[in-house]
């Protein structure tokens, strides 16, 4: 008895129709956790109360690009990195010009002399009024702005401190931690069917 064996149809095209398949299916798995990734940590930003502009700067980027590979790598990372930091972990924060951190208040305008954040430096006294320094112990002073309106009523501009102790607000390796799992069925849900 004489047993013989053959292939049929072309191998060739075969192997590189399952390659490309498998470069997109892990291309698009690792793009998909990449991008939950980022868009938990946007939400994590937003629901701590630290707004949408520091959310957004969580940005997602996929390796190579424009381009399918077995390689495929995602990273995720913050345009605002050392602000996320603070918050993830805590932070001691202390003025690196001079003595107290201005703290402004809900009195003080959003943005000073050359729509730069306020800060004392800046303050529009033309509109505001002068500020007066006003010392209250050794850990807390204040900045009040004298009204030019006769009548009206001075206001805290910013309260002074030596230093402020920011909160963790979130932990990023928390989302992280919870997508990472997820790569493998994100690329076999991408597998393409035979």
């Amino acid at each position: 008895m004489k047993l013989e064996a053959a292939i049929t149809g072309n191998l060739h095209k075969f192997m590189v129709d399952q390659k490309l398949g498998a470069e997109t299916a892990v291309t698009k798995g690792v793009t998909e956790i990449a991008t939950s990734i980022k868009e938990d940590l946007r939400k994590q930003v937003i629901n701590a109360g630290l707004g949408n502009k520091l959310a957004k700067s969580w940005q997602a980027k996929i390796y190579p690009t424009r381009q399918v590979s077995i390689s495929a790598a995602g990273v995720v990372s913050s345009k605002a990195p050392k602000i996320i930091s603070a918050f993830n972990d805590g932070a001691l924060i202390k003025s690196s010009k001079g003595i107290f951190l201005a703290i402004p208040t809900e009195h003080a305008p959003k943005r000073g002399i050359g729509n730069k954040r306020i800060n004392p430096s800046n303050f529009p006294e033309h509109r505001f009024g002068k500020l007066r320094f006003v010392y209250i112990n050794s850990s807390i002073s204040l900045l009040i702005a004298n009204s030019k309106r006769k009548g009206k009523t001075p206001k805290v501009m910013f309260i002074l401190v030596p230093q402020a102790q920011i909160k963790k607000r979130f932990d990023y390796m928390t989302v992280v931690n919870k997508w990472i799992p997820e790569l493998p069925s994100a690329v076999l849900n991408n597998w393409p069917d035979d």
